[in-house]
């Protein structure tokens, strides 16, 4: 699944605004994301949208 990052805070080095990121998995009241570091973290679900199922 592919999401799009649309956070307040856009880091270089975790994540950039308005990017389309690639949603590994849900873990509760998150998504396992691969960030600008090309590994996977947990971000809070309610700063993306799903923007490819």
């Amino acid at each position: 699944m592919k999401v799009k990052y649309i956070g307040e805070i856009s880091h270089p080095l975790e994540l950039i605004n308005g990017k389309v990121y690639e949603r590994l998995g849900e873990e509760g009241p998150f998504y396992r994301v691969i960030d600008e570091t090309d590994e996977d973290y947990l971000y809070p679900k309610e700063e993306f949208i799903v923007v490819e199922d």
